[in-house]
């Protein structure tokens, strides 16, 4: 008898389940049919369905990427590749905060391997300005695996890098130069300093004291007027001390 109720108790156990599981396939059949008929028909742009923090295709803000690599080396499978150049140190605007952050180095080359990359927001992270994001953007599908390596520094912005790198070449060599001048100027002026001597110092020290001990212009109100006798002329009274015309 215990056998025989074991086994129309699992009976019983597996139609209650099965009921059970039906019963949400049944409530389904009364409702209206809510399929997203995507892409052709969707109540709302994709872009707006999807969450803010929703990690889509890489994407990097090359106007505030500073080039520290901290996301190349932060990437565990190496998706990104950057090559940069020097250029004269300009300020660029956090994308977090809008802080200005100094800007030495330029990128002329941004690689993002999107069939390697497996969305783990390490090279997120570090950044510094936010340069690098993750985008809401999710349709990838191509026939050629090419097609989701990202280029992202086109050969215009290159151009234009390698000038902005020359000019700062040009403009750190002429500072060098002009230090480079004074330094040797300053050395020279020491050198005949110490060539003279103290003979070299005392002349020109004296040179100096003449120079100050030069008799200077009249006083105003000495100067003789028109037809007067300046005193002590021998000339005006014959040399014995008479008016030359007694």
């Amino acid at each position: 008898m215990q056998v025989i109720a074991d086994y129309v108790r699992n009976i019983a156990r597996g139609a209650t389940t099965i009921l059970e599981g039906m019963s949400v396939t049944f409530s389904h059949m009364l409702r209206p049919p809510i399929t997203t008929q995507y892409p052709d028909r969707t109540p709302k742009p994709m872009v707006d369905l999807i969450p803010e923090r929703y990690r889509g295709f890489l994407w990097v803000d090359l106007d505030i990427c500073i080039s520290c690599r901290l996301c190349e080396r932060a990437c565990p499978i190496d998706c990104i590749q950057i090559d940069d150049e020097k250029i004269d140190k300009i300020l660029v605007e956090s994308r977090f905060d809008g802080k200005p952050t100094p800007k030495i180095k330029d990128p002329t080359r941004f690689d993002i391997n999107l069939y390697k990359c497996m969305y783990c927001a390490l090279c997120v992270e570090p950044c510094p300005t936010g340069a690098i994001f993750f985008t809401k953007e999710f349709e990838g599908s191509s026939p050629h695996l090419a097609d989701m390596h990202l280029r992202l520094v086109d050969d215009q912005r290159r151009e234009q890098v390698l000038a902005a790198a020359a000019a700062a070449e040009r403009k750190a060599q002429a500072e060098k130069a002009a230090k480079a001048k004074a330094e040797a100027a300053k050395k020279a002026a020491a050198a005949a300093a110490a060539a003279g001597g103290p003979a070299a110092q005392q002349a020109l020290a004296g040179s100096a004291t003449g120079v100050q001990d030069a008799p200077g212009p009249a006083a105003p109100g000495t100067t003789p007027a028109p037809g007067a006798t300046p005193a002590g002329d021998p000339g005006a009274d014959g040399g014995d001390g008479k008016p030359s015309g007694s």
